[in-house]
């Protein structure tokens, strides 16, 4: 194989880090005829996005040996700063595993900001067991949202202290929003569109064990209230309650990061579960109250003007880190 060949392969040149190196003519003569292999399959046209990562086992720094036209185009970006863009536009990482000999699936979730903390353990978990698994969420432009399966081998080069992970990412955003759907019927508030307390048990137990797995170091549970809502009713009638009600959900939702969760636990109270320690939990807390304080809420030609009070609980904090217990 020509050394022209084997450098050929993105808008005519090689961005990669191996060939060019001070590597093994072994693991050199591997990533050569791999670049080949993964740049004639994506010729052929496969709904499928081939990908060649690599990482010195002594850095933090992940890299592209190769990876398909349309991973760039999804990213907006060029060929050197995949590897960059994607880690700031990852939302949460999911895997999922069989717990028992029902079948009984778990699904893991790791917050995006959480990722590069657990970076070192999740390469020697895959190093291990020779593969990577998981489903990526991922924001694109104009604040879309798009799934991605990852599902790669992991090759080690010990004399190189280099690990190369070979791999198609799949869009399955379709499947993704229909899992997402069916997990939301009869957990939608029909008044306000957030979250009811129904779902909240399950996304509770899903942080907790988050941090019972060292894959998210904190959350904060908050509980809001509207103060004095009777009053609202009472003065200006329920639909202009209902109306102030719904118009709350909406200044809350505008202000959350895409990691938290607002929704509606019943009447007048509302919670949130937000990633973070007790400090980012009352940064956010006071940024709600504030906001909800300066909105001039108009029904009917009538100004109403109301206040809401929180109260939160982080969960490191608890004795005993049981969901009853926030």
């Amino acid at each position: 194989m020509a050394e022209n060949d084997q450098l050929y392969i993105h808008d005519g040149r090689y961005y990669g880090r191996i060939l060019a190196g001070d590597y093994s003519p072994k693991l050199k003569e591997k990533i050569a005829g791999y670049i080949m292999s993964f740049k004639t399959f994506e010729d052929s046209g496969a709904p499928v996005i081939p990908y060649i990562a690599a990482w010195n086992e002594n850095e933090k720094i992940i890299w592209y040996e190769f990876a398909g036209a349309e991973f760039i185009k999804l990213l907006e970006c060029n060929f050197t700063e995949i590897a960059e863009v994607f880690r700031k536009r990852i939302i949460d990482r999911r895997v999922y595993k069989y717990l028992d000999l029902d079948m009984e699936i778990q699904e893991e979730i790791i917050p995006g900001k959480e990722l590069f903390g657990w970076q070192e353990g999740l390469r020697e978990e895959s190093k291990q067991t020779g593969f990577v698994e998981a489903v990526y969420k991922v924001a694109i432009k104009d604040n879309n949202i798009l799934w991605l399966k990852d599902r790669a081998n992991i090759e080690t080069f010990s004399k190189d202290n280099i690990c190369i992970s070979l791999g198609c990412l799949t869009d399955v955003t379709k499947e993704m929003e229909q899992k997402d759907l069916l997990e939301k019927i009869g957990y939608i508030d029909e008044l306000t569109k957030l979250p009811n307390r129904k779902i909240l048990q399950r996304i509770t137990e899903i942080n907790i064990g988050q941090v019972n797995r060292k894959h998210l170091n904190d959350f904060i549970f908050s509980m809001i209230d509207i103060d004095h809502f009777k009053l609202v009713n009472d003065t200006y009638g329920h639909q202009a309650g209902d109306y102030v009600l719904a118009n709350i959900a909406e200044v809350m939702t505008s202000m959350k990061r895409v990691e938290d969760e607002i929704g509606r636990y019943g009447g007048e109270e509302f919670y949130t579960i937000s990633h973070g320690n007790i400090h980012s939990g009352r940064v956010l807390a006071e940024r709600l109250r504030k906001k909800v304080e300066n909105t001039d809420f108009i029904y009917n030609g009538q100004h109403i003007k109301v206040t809401i009070s929180i109260g939160l609980a982080s969960a490191v904090e608890l004795e005993i880190l049981e969901a009853h217990n926030l």
